[in-house]
């Protein structure tokens, strides 16, 4: 007899690494999301009940999907007495699976299908993002609201209008033929984009990070320059890969750990290798994108041996090449702090105060943070204590907070 609450903590935990990758087969499998999302609930809850006493199967995702399906058969046939429809898809469902069709590299390729059903250019962009960020990682709505600086019920609503679009258009479950791929890659590696994001630094919360989050990503993204090797899926995963070298290195006993301060002995050196090699090869195209020209920051970053050895040289310069692809405010804030750094705090504290006069950066924290740091570099105090303050008050994760309270407290 298997230990009760062990089963428990293995069930848990296939939850956190499967189920988002069984949602996706099981979509493909019965065509729709809401039987998809209830035969899903019904697998786990037939596995809360089975592996106490069988054990965990070797194969957790394929058992999984397979239960789903046959879940949702039943499910599907206990209507039949209400609606005839309902037989002939119980039975469409039954016979359209093929044994080859439930292998692992199908079961893993899905969720890139789901992605680009999410993506479809049927559905607004806000609500691709949304959607896919929601079904095929499993983010609640509290952190994508985050991601999008929204408000939480506003992403719900968005949700729940993509998925009616989808079921009421009749928007195929599969990867487009490549002529109509470009169209839809943009929204594919910005979803990308944020689910990393908010696994390299949790939106909130006690943790700095989310590593399942962020592997998810890098593993998706491995799957779109499988499928589609472009310079700018090249530039993403790039990307990724030399953000998450220094993982181990962000944060000591749970607590924040900046880039200059990092134990650069800890990067992962083969992901910084792997992740320059790409961002080399994004940046050799004819035209270089703006996931490209943030890899090739960050490897000039992952190159520098020592902080003081930093070419801030050229980081400025990439990024006054990224503002030129991409005008954003936090792009804008981001190249203030590296002309910081070359020129000296005055130069880029005069950066960030004409950001934020404008008002589009008043409630991001990381802006405010910015300010008090280079305040606090010349010898403002009082300045710093005020940007600390506010940035402290906007702060939602752990340790970004205690690491912000402890610099407050410095100036005291």
């Amino acid at each position: 007899m298997n230990d009760g609450r062990g089963i428990e903590r293995e069930i848990e935990a296939v939850w956190r690494t499967e189920s988002r990758r069984v949602l996706a087969t099981l979509i493909r499998l019965l065509g729709g999301f809401e039987l998809a999302e209830e035969a899903l609930q019904d697998a786990f809850s037939a596995a809360a009940a089975q592996w106490p006493r069988d054990g965990v199967p070797a194969n957790p995702r394929a058992w999984l999907v397979s239960a789903g399906r046959f879940k949702a058969i039943d499910r599907i046939r206990r209507r039949v007495r209400f609606d005839q429809a309902q037989a002939e898809l119980a039975r469409e469902i039954e016979e359209a699976v093929e044994p080859m069709e439930m292998d692992e590299l199908s079961i893993a390729d899905d969720q890139l299908r789901l992605i680009f059903t999410c993506c479809h250019p049927a559905l607004a962009p806000e609500a691709q993002v949304a959607l896919t960020l929601r079904e095929v990682c499993g983010l609640t709505t509290e952190e994508i609201a985050h991601a999008f600086l929204s408000r939480a019920p506003t992403l719900a609503q968005r949700i729940v209008r993509a998925k009616a679009r989808i079921r009421d258009a009749r928007i195929p479950y599969e990867v487009p033929e490549r002529a109509a791929l470009p169209e839809r890659l943009d929204s594919v590696l910005h979803v990308i984009y944020l689910v990393f994001n908010e696994g390299y630094s949790a939106s909130s919360g006690g943790a700095v990070t989310r590593h399942d989050l962020s592997g998810e990503a890098i593993r998706l993204g491995r799957l779109l320059v499988q499928l589609l090797p472009e310079p700018e899926a090249r530039g993403l995963l790039a990307l990724l890969l030399l953000h998450e070298s220094r993982r181990a290195a962000r944060s000591v006993g749970g607590e924040l750990v900046l880039l200059a301060d990092q134990e650069r002995t800890l990067w992962n050196r083969a992901q910084i290798d792997e992740g320059r090699e790409l961002a080399e090869a994004a940046m050799a195209g004819p035209e270089i994108g703006v996931y490209a020209i943030q890899a090739a920051i960050a490897a000039v970053h992952a190159q520098a041996p020592a902080p003081e050895a930093t070419d801030w040289e050229q980081i400025v310069l990439l990024y006054d090449l990224l503002l030129q692809a991409d005008a954003s405010p936090v792009v804008e804030l981001n190249r203030a702090v590296a002309v910081a750094m070359r020129d000296g705090p005055a130069a880029g504290l005069a950066l960030i105060e004409r950001i934020l006069e404008r008002g589009e950066l008043a409630d991001y924290h990381l802006a405010h943070s910015a300010r008090a740091d280079l305040c606090r570099r010349l010898g403002q105090a009082a300045e710093a204590r005020a940007a600390y303050a506010r940035a402290i008050a906007l702060a939602k994760q752990g340790p970004e907070r205690r690491f912000l309270e402890r610099r407050l407290a410095e100036l005291v």
